[in-house]
């Protein structure tokens, strides 16, 4: 028996311009179900990784990395994933340096449970982490108090006005290895809601996603007060590399590359468990 009023789902992501961009038509009810009602909470991605493994949230945004640590309480949506396919996060210094430079050097992590320290230890395995917060590790750069910075988000394509140097782009790296993109954030929904719940977040998540693509210009102007004041043409080539076809439906290339990524970090001992990807529509 359908409920006389919508279920309320608690769904948390980052206060990024592409997330907000992909949960734009949720978020100002474009889109409505008479099944569930979405209620936002924003908040950084490794807070959301850690509050993941004790299931606070409904649907929440999570990376890839975090998965394996919180697959007995959620299932990953076919919707939403963010994708570098070809570029990705990115490893910046003070000066130029190498790959093979960082053997034993500090460097500044935006969280352990990131996908983008997944990827660097298991291309590096031999280098001190320091962990900061993703929007303070060109600081910690700056400052001097690391030899080199992990960056996410929309540093990714603003570094360099810091004066920084490119030492490598992960997303491409994983690329060339191994042929895939590389799976760097999910929404993941509980997996104690009701089939007809899970099916209905899915399809909703779907149609947001949709919507915004159709609807550019609108979305795009609502994600602008997320972009960390970066310029119209910037926030607008970010949300394009993280919100494309892979975000509407992961089809069959990205369960198969978090499938990749994640036994690599079982098999380099970076994860404790193997575990199976499971994703629904």
């Amino acid at each position: 028996m359908q409920p006389s009023s919508p279920l309320e789902i608690v769904c948390a992501h980052s206060p990024d311009s592409d997330d907000a961009f992909m949960f734009y038509a949720l978020a100002t009810r474009k889109i409505r179900s008479k099944l569930v009602q979405f209620r936002h909470v924003l908040e950084d991605i490794e807070s959301l990784n850690r509050k993941a493994m004790e299931g606070v949230y409904d649907l929440t945004a999570i990376s890839y990395h975090a998965y394996p640590y919180v697959a007995d309480k959620y299932l990953l949506l076919a919707s939403g994933s963010s994708i570098g396919d070809g570029y990705g996060p990115m490893l910046v210094s003070n000066s130029p340096m190498t790959v093979e430079d960082l053997k034993g050097k500090r460097i500044a992590i935006p969280g352990k449970l990131t996908t983008a320290y997944l990827t660097l230890k298991i291309m590096e395995p031999d280098f001190e982490p320091v962990v900061v917060p993703f929007d303070k590790v060109l600081d910690a750069l700056r400052e001097r108090t690391v030899d080199a910075a992990l960056v996410i988000h929309e540093a990714q394509l603003t570094y360099s006005k810091g004066g920084f140097h490119n030492i490598t782009d992960l997303g491409k790296w994983f690329k060339s290895t191994y042929d895939l993109p590389l799976p760097l954030g999910a929404n993941a929904l509980l997996r104690k809601l009701p089939d007809d719940v899970r099916t209905e977040c899915s399809r909703l998540m779907r149609d947001s996603i949709t919507y915004a693509l159709d609807n550019h210009e609108e979305s795009l102007n609502y994600a602008m007060q997320f972009a960390r004041d970066m310029e119209p043409a910037l926030a607008e080539k970010f949300v394009g590399m993280y919100v494309n076809h892979y975000t509407v439906d992961a089809g069959d290339v990205i369960p198969k590359a978090a499938q990749k990524l994640l036994d690599l970090g079982f098999e380099a001992g970076l994860i404790p468990n193997r575990v199976q990807v499971e994703f629904v529509r």
